[in-house]
């Protein structure tokens, strides 16, 4: 059971690392300095203060940046990728029971996974939001995305079984929108 609860915590805040990659982090920084998160070997460098100061800054930084127009949507080309790094590693670090190959394998495709198709549904949106009002929706749309991460990994951490089953079909529905969209494209032409 411990184990299917960290693959929960870590996929829930993978996810939340698609809206935003250091707010996830920060909140186990800040769950693992009070005691409330025990994370695997090697990782609980996540808990101590100087992480603490450093995801804090990040998060600031992070949100600022999102609410002005036109560099939300670069930061989208940089955030991907930091996405799915950031939910490959958070994963990862609550992993305990498996042997480093499984770890990892599983970490990048769960986690790594979860971040990437959150990140990408939100670039996405963005993009579309961009065309449709010339970037003035944009800071109310990263405004709702800096909330959603920070409530998400919150309820990763207190309801991790129903958080990652929640997130596990907000995943399957954006693939299977987007494959949709892309299939009504191709079959059109």
């Amino acid at each position: 059971m411990d184990s299917l609860l960290g693959i929960s915590i870590g996929i829930g805040l993978s996810a939340a690392c698609g809206f935003r990659v250091f707010v996830p982090l920060l909140v186990m920084s800040i769950f693992a300095l009070s005691g409330h998160l025990n994370l695997s070997p090697g990782f609980s460098w996540i808990g101590s203060y100087p992480a603490l100061v450093a995801f804090a800054t990040a998060t600031a930084v992070e949100v600022v940046a999102y609410l002005i127009p036109g560099l939300d949507n670069l930061l989208d080309l940089v955030a991907t990728p930091a996405a799915v790094i950031a939910g490959t590693l958070v994963t990862a670090s609550f992993i305990t029971d498996f042997s480093p190959f499984l770890k990892w394998t599983l970490a990048l495709i769960a986690g790594g996974g979860a971040a990437g198709i959150i990140q990408g549904g939100t670039a996405l949106l963005r993009g579309k939001s961009t065309l449709t009002t010339g970037g003035a929706g944009n800071p109310l749309l990263a405004a709702a995305e800096g909330i959603g991460s920070a409530v998400l990994s919150v309820l990763a951490v207190l309801i991790p079984i129903l958080t990652g089953i929640v997130i596990m079909g907000v995943c399957i529905y954006i693939v299977w929108k987007f494959g949709r969209a892309l299939f009504r494209k191709y079959s059109e032409a």
